[in-house]
């Protein structure tokens, strides 16, 4: 995963992969001076085993293992090149409003740090990082303070950057839980609104675009037309539908699609649920039931969770996620619509709080606007250097 302060490192090795290429292409080419010094009557007369008038298999094998090397190259940092243009562009609205934060800590001197400290917690608090992180990462930036280890300005700055990478990495790898033993599972759940079909969709894209073979499971028997909108995106991603139940249940539904994906031996199971409120306590049990049928009918393979939830929400969606955690265990999160909030903070407080991984982030529309997770990388966007 590339972090924004390689991107330049992307870029430069951009250029270099394009030299060595039209370098090696020069060298190659059968006009180049170098070959045709090689194949010259003076240098063959005084070198007979070097007498060629082509370029030998060797060197073409050489020749082609660079242009293939070269390729790669080109691909890897276009391709890290376009992920951190995308982050910039997805993110504006975050990072602008945390510039408020930036200006804050520019005029900071060492007179006036406990004035600092106050205003930087309560910037943090109105940008969604919550009243318990705020102070955690202003607790931590005091005592280093006090043990000498800021001075600059710059420093106290990046002393809160390294805090907030330490937090969002306390809730562990944000890796997808891909089980080896066909299918690996993926229960999506969360509210209604959220974006869970549409981000199933996407994820569903990208693993086929892995080489996976995907099942998609319409368990949200209760919203009109759900099996309609997956089957639309199990057409757009190439991921296959699990045949239509005739079971009314969600859990019922689960347990057929789940045969399903077994016997035709797909890698990967992603199961659609009906989006609930996590206050709602029969649909919350309804939601146990189909965690209990995974349980039952593959039982000790590890199990993806994946809660889905609206980052426009702000605080609400922590209580969103200990509420679905509480009934599910919820394995990592997914948030979407970052491309609409200008607080971003709480995808900090999610984590510090429940120490639940995100694992995905959309920043846009199209499938290549969910992200994996790179908690480096988000830090750096909103407070590039």
């Amino acid at each position: 995963m590339i972090s924004i302060s390689s991107s330049r490192s992307s870029l430069s090795l951009l250029c270099f992969a394009a030299t060595l290429s039209l370098t090696l292409s020069f060298s190659l080419s059968p006009s180049s001076p170098l070959l045709s010094l090689r194949s010259s009557p003076s240098l063959s007369s005084s070198c007979p085993a070097r007498r060629t008038a082509s370029v030998p298999p060797l060197q073409m094998q050489e020749g082609n293992f660079f242009s293939k090397f070269t390729r790669t190259l080109v691909e890897k940092a276009k391709a890290d090149v376009d992920r951190v243009n995308r982050l910039f562009s997805g993110l504006e609205g975050i990072r602008g409003d945390m510039s408020v934060i930036d200006e804050l800590l520019s005029f900071w001197n060492i007179d006036e740090t406990e004035g600092t400290l106050e205003k930087l917690e309560d910037a943090l608090i109105m940008r969604d990082f919550g009243v318990g992180t705020a102070v955690k990462i202003c607790d931590q930036l005091r005592v280093a303070l006090k043990n000498g280890e800021i001075k600059q300005a710059k420093q106290l700055r990046g002393r809160m950057k390294e805090l907030i990478v330490e937090i969002l990495l306390s809730g562990g790898s944000s890796d997808l839980i891909l089980d080896d033993n066909k299918p690996a599972v993926l229960m999506m759940v969360g509210v209604n609104g959220g974006g869970k079909t549409t981000t199933i969709g996407k994820l569903a894209a990208k693993l086929v675009a892995e080489g996976k073979s995907v099942m998609l499971a319409a368990g949200d028997t209760f919203r009109a037309a759900a099996d309609m909108q997956l089957e639309e995106w199990s057409t757009r991603s190439g991921a296959v539908m699990a045949p239509r139940s005739n079971a009314k249940s969600p859990a019922a539904v689960m347990f057929d699609a789940i045969d399903a994906s077994v016997s035709q031996e797909f890698d990967v199971l992603i199961a659609d649920t009906s989006g609930r409120l996590h206050t709602n306590t029969n649909l919350m049990n309804e939601l146990q039931k189909v965690r209990g049928v995974f349980e039952k009918k593959l039982p000790e393979k590890p199990k993806e969770i994946l809660l889905v939830v609206d980052s426009t929400q702000g605080q609400n969606v922590v209580n969103q996620a200990k509420g679905f955690n509480e009934a599910v265990g919820v394995t990592g999160i997914v948030l979407t619509k970052l491309d609409g909030t200008s607080k971003g903070g709480v995808v900090v407080s999610i984590v510090d709080e429940l120490k639940i991984p995100v694992k995905f982030i959309g920043v846009g529309e199209k499938v290549e606007d969910l992200m994996l997770f790179d908690a480096k990388e988000y830090v750096e966007v909103l407070f590039p250097n």
